[in-house]
C-alpha cells in the first residue's frame, strides 16, 4: 500500500538513525532516507552508499573496507574491479593467493614454509596493489609470469612492493629449493649411500661425487652461480633492470 505523504514523513523520522550490522560486522546507520528504495548508509568507518531499506534490513549492504578476505584483505574504493561480466579478473585472483598463502590456515597447514609469511599493510587494500601490478607486470611470450618475494631479498617473508617483483617461470624455477629430498645436507647436495660419498648435483646436471659434504657443494655453488648469470644473460633485455642485477650477482650460500 503506498503511504501517504504524512506516513512517509513519519516512516522516514522513524528510520532516520536506525543501526545495524553487515554480515562482516561493520557497524552502518541510516544516515538519511527518502523512501524505502532510496536510503543513504553510511559506516561507522565514513564510507557512504545508497541502497534499499530492504537490503540494509538484511544486513546485505557491502562496504570496501570490510576484512572480507582471510580477515585480512579489503576491495577498497578505486577503479579496480574484481570480476568482470561475474568472472573474478586475473589481477584479484592473484592478489587473493597471495594473502591465502600467508593467512589461509589449511594452505599453510598444507604448506608449511609460508608458516611465517605475511602481507605488508599497504597491500592489504586491493586497489594498492592492483595498482602496484599495474605498473610492474610485464609479459614474456611463451612464458608464465610470477609473482616472487625472495629473490630481490634472500629469505624474506614478507609481500610487499619492495620485496616483490614479477619473475618468468624459467628464472623462478631456479630458485625452488628440494629441502625435503636434500635432508640434513647443503642445497644441491644428497648422501649416496652405496658408495658412502656425497653427490653435487645442479638440476638435471650430476657433478660427481665427493668425500664431503663441502666439497660438494662448492662445486654445486660454482655451477649454479653461473647458471644463474647465463639465463639472466639470455633475459637482460626481457626482465627489469633490478632483476637483472641480482640474478648477475647472486651468491649461493651454503645455508640456503
Amino acid at each position: 500500500m503506498k503511504l501517504t505523504k504524512e506516513g512517509l514523513e513519519k516512516q522516514k523520522q522513524e528510520r532516520i538513525g536506525e543501526i545495524r550490522y553487515n554480515k562482516h560486522g561493520s557497524k552502518m546507520k541510516i544516515h538519511e532516507y527518502i523512501d524505502s528504495m532510496n536510503v543513504v548508509i553510511k559506516f561507522e568507518n565514513g564510507y557512504t552508499t545508497k541502497n534499499t531499506y530492504n537490503a540494509f534490513k538484511k544486513e546485505e549492504i557491502k562496504n570496501p573496507y570490510d576484512k572480507s578476505v582471510f580477515n585480512k584483505g579489503y576491495i577498497g574504493e578505486g577503479k579496480y574491479k574484481v570480476s568482470t561480466n561475474r568472472v573474478f579478473n586475473n589481477i584479484y585472483k592473484l592478489w587473493k593467493r597471495m594473502m591465502g598463502r600467508c593467512y589461509d590456515i589449511s594452505y599453510i597447514n598444507k604448506y608449511p614454509t609460508y608458516k611465517d609469511c605475511s602481507v605488508c599493510e599497504e597491500w592489504h587494500n586491493y586497489q594498492n596493489f592492483a595498482k602496484w601490478h599495474d605498473e610492474n607486470y610485464y609479459k614474456i611470450e611463451g612464458e608464465e609470469i610470477h609473482l616472487d618475494k625472495d629473490i630481490l631479498i634472500k629469505g624474506n617473508k614478507i609481500y610487499s612492493p619492495d620485496t616483490c617483483i614479477f619473475v618468468p617461470d624459467r628464472i623462478n624455477y631456479l630458485f625452488i629449493k628440494a629441502n625435503k629430498s636434500r635432508g640434513k645436507y647443503p642445497i644441491g647436495v644428497n648422501y649416496n649411500k652405496q658408495s658412502k660419498k656425497f653427490i653435487a648435483t645442479c638440476t638435471p646436471k650430476y657433478l660427481g661425487l665427493f668425500n664431503t659434504p663441502e666439497e660438494a657443494f662448492e662445486v654445486y655453488k660454482n655451477c649454479k652461480e653461473n647458471l644463474i648469470r647465463k639465463i639472466a644473460n639470455e633475459y637482460k633485455d626481457k626482465i627489469p633492470q633490478k632483476l637483472y642485477d641480482v640474478l648477475i650477482n647472486y651468491q649461493v650460500e651454503i645455508t640456503d
